[in-house]
């Protein structure tokens, strides 16, 4: 199996943005993708790409993945669109991997976007809320807050978790992203802000909430004999684990987790072969303040039940043992869906090459874990910092 590197990572501001288009985002996340590597690289050199995107407010509604390669000149090559909901470029970087590991190329490109705030369209309209299983649940009235409100009134049955927790990661997650200049919601709020936030599907209020998102993000991954040419410091991608779900919270047999992230953790530990402890740092998606804690737990950080505990403790502070969602994560940099799973995993690359803006001291591991949904599917990728580049 040839080994892959993420060699290069960009992103576009994350906001509200009504005088852009999703193409002119993804050129934006791309061109920074490739003013990160330490070499120039052609872009010519990139043979295949995967797009990730609900297509929700681009108004292209089918080759929407064709029209940004083509747009950013990328012309002739095979590009793939890849839908998985919130995890779609999660999804996306694990198929260029996985391009990559088979030996199919030797320079990929791995990214997503999302216009989400353009309200003129009545697909835009009808899809906004939806979270889930559409029959049985969105067409029943139940929004995305919805659903992710029972998963939290659950925990805090089964384990005691409050609403004072839900709120720290809001704090945590708005502190990080404030000292970050591609945050949607870059500024710091108090536990008494968050706490007193009004109500969106009890027990989740507007602070537990993640916002409504534009943004594109882009990652390039290669070949070790291509990395090793054009970075001092390529980041190898040193496990991937994916898993689908049961797309509806009515079908499964737990409220308090989510067995999909579960799965693909363990797939991605056993990929790389290390466990848990040897995480450094992750990215990891808290649509709602409830995920971050299920997160916890579901990625084997702690036991079943103390994702609480981790930040009561502090833990998963910036200078813990474990610092989550550096980049403010979803509550705080935005959640364009399409633009996710890559974007999360622009903010590890940053990390690797010591740029981040809120840094973590020498990692050797980090992890990125992206949710489709509710929780209908999932991917957990773990990276390992590289000391030979070039050399």
């Amino acid at each position: 199996m040839t080994e892959a590197y993420v060699i290069g990572a960009g992103q576009s501001p994350f906001g509200s943005f009504p005088d852009k288009s999703y193409r002119s985002l993804f050129e934006t996340a791309f061109n920074r993708a490739l003013d990160s590597i330490d070499t120039s690289i052609d872009r010519n050199r990139i043979e295949e790409a995967f797009i990730g995107t609900l297509g929700v407010g681009g108004r292209q509604l089918g080759l929407s993945g064709p029209a940004v390669t083509e747009h950013i000149g990328l012309h002739g090559i095979s590009t793939t669109r890849v839908e998985n909901a919130c995890a779609a470029s999660g999804y996306a970087f694990r198929n260029a991997v996985a391009a990559v590991r088979a030996g199919l190329a030797d320079l990929v490109l791995a990214g997503g976007y999302e216009i989400m705030t353009d309200m003129s369209s009545d697909h835009t309209k009808w899809w906004l809320g939806v979270s889930g299983e559409t029959e049985w649940e969105r067409l029943s009235g139940t929004t995305f807050a919805g659903v992710y409100a029972q998963m939290a009134s659950a925990h805090m049955a089964a384990y005691g978790t409050t609403v004072e927790d839900l709120s720290r990661v809001a704090v945590k997650n708005h502190h990080n992203g404030a000292s970050n200049p591609n945050a949607q919601l870059g500024f710091e709020c108090t536990l008494e802000d968050a706490m007193a936030a009004p109500t969106v599907a009890d027990p989740l209020n507007l602070y537990h909430c993640c916002p409504t998102t534009d943004g594109a993000s882009a990652v390039l991954i290669a070949s070790e004999e291509v990395a090793r040419k054009v970075s001092e410091t390529p980041v190898r991608v040193a496990g991937m684990g994916a898993s689908s779900g049961r797309v509806g919270l009515f079908q499964r047999d737990t409220f308090t987790g989510i067995p999909a992230s579960a799965r693909a953790a363990h797939r991605a530990y056993d990929d790389a072969g290390i466990s848990p402890e040897e995480i450094d740092f992750a990215e990891v998606h808290d649509c709602f303040a409830i995920a971050e804690i299920m997160a916890y737990e579901d990625l084997g950080f702690c036991e079943r039940g103390d994702g609480g505990q981790l930040l009561r403790e502090k833990e998963t502070e910036p200078g813990g043992r474990l610092p989550v969602n550096t980049s403010g994560g979803l509550k705080s940099k935005g959640h364009p869906i399409g633009a996710t799973g890559t974007g999360q995993i622009v903010e590890v690359f940053e990390q690797f090459q010591s740029v981040a803006h809120t840094q973590v001291e020498d990692p050797s591991y980090g992890l990125a874990h992206n949710v489709g949904g509710s929780g209908g599917s999932a991917t957990v990728h773990l990276f390992e910092g590289s000391e030979g580049g070039t050399t």
